[in-house]
């Protein structure tokens, strides 16, 4: 049995001490949305996307105004089997398009007015083929995890939106999510890049040998470290970070969310601090989305990763918390015998 690289007893403490939603501000919220100038329930989605909002950001009157993506790199070992279209060089090449703010989420964010750092967590140095091998031993993990975690505490930001960028992910997540969620690994495995039937198939076979490999572990942090990548570790590590100083998060597609499904087998109030930005066209994204309980902002059938189908919803949670501060209540324009 491999060593644990962390300790998930001293992550659920850790969460167990972590503030909670602020209730007050949640109830003030929920107070002004019902009285809004508008017919009871008519943006309910959106009112219900700004009381999130007011709550993780201890505020009755929230708003975004420094939203901030960070997009972690990381090489895959399991590369090496055929599970993705393009070779691992991409990755390296995304990582600085990521930094000359020439990739596609660099576009998105300048119109939703983030900001998007890129960090690399592993370009050129892949894990271990998760197929056959532990993907990152304890010392590595940690590493990840601490550089997940000091990205976030080095922000100013009121929504943070996490990405992730790496040749071979998809089956990484595939093994993670269908590790911790239990049943046929199959319905978690899609076509990435844009693999045709037989690659599919063979994908699916390495996610089950991969699975098999590790058959009878259940602890969420050793899972992740089996049969992880290390983009996907330090994304776990930052959404820890945001959940313990209270930052909204809005999670990406399926590889991103597969950490916080890692998270949410920890303690499910891991993960309370975080909204769905989209659903993906990955097959597993809805399954992690119900486990989550989470309800997409956009349904799009996006596939590309590196935090674009949550950058894409930015600008509809900076409208639900002007829809919520902006527009006055009937007592506010009629008068307070209304």
């Amino acid at each position: 049995m491999p060593t644990q690289p962390i300790s998930t007893e001293a992550l659920r403490d850790e969460f167990a001490d972590a503030p909670s939603a602020d209730a007050d501000a949640r109830t003030a919220a929920e107070a002004r949305a019902a009285e809004i100038l508008r017919p009871a329930g008519a943006m309910a989605r959106l009112d219900e996307v700004a009381i999130h909002m007011a709550a993780w950001q201890r505020s009755a009157s929230p708003s975004v105004e420094r939203p901030a993506a960070v997009i972690f790199a990381a090489d895959h070992g399991v590369a090496a089997d055929g599970v993705s279209a393009y070779p691992t060089e991409v990755t390296g090449a995304m990582l600085a398009a990521f930094q000359a703010k020439k990739a596609s989420v660099s576009a998105l964010a300048e119109v939703a007015g983030a900001t998007v750092t890129a960090i690399d967590v592993g370009v050129g140095n892949p894990t271990g083929n998760l197929r056959i091998e532990t993907a990152l031993n304890p010392e590595r993990f940690a590493a990840a995890f601490a550089a997940g975690r000091a990205a976030v505490s080095e922000l100013d930001t009121d929504l943070l939106i996490l990405g992730e960028m790496g040749i071979g992910n998809t089956t990484a997540a595939a093994a993670v999510t269908a590790a911790v969620l239990g049943g046929d690994h199959a319905p978690y495995v899609g076509r990435g890049t844009g693999l045709d039937d037989e690659a599919l198939a063979a994908k699916a076979a390495v996610v089950g040998e991969a699975l098999q490999r590790i058959e009878g572990t259940q602890d969420p942090m050793q899972i992740l470290a089996e049969v992880g990548g290390a983009e996907l570790v330090a994304i776990a590590g930052a959404l820890t970070e945001a959940r313990i100083r209270s930052i909204p998060v809005l999670l990406d597609g399926y590889i991103a969310s597969a950490p916080a499904v890692a998270l949410h087998a920890v303690t499910p109030d891991a993960v309370a601090n975080a909204l769905a930005g989209h659903a993906s066209a990955e097959p597993g994204h809805a399954r992690v989305l119900d486990a989550l309980d989470l309800v997409p902002l956009l349904t799009l059938d996006l596939r590309l990763g590196e935090a674009s189908g949550a950058m894409a919803a930015v600008p509809l949670v900076k409208m639900a918390c002007k829809l919520l501060t902006d527009v006055p209540t009937f007592p506010e324009w009629f008068g307070p015998e209304s």
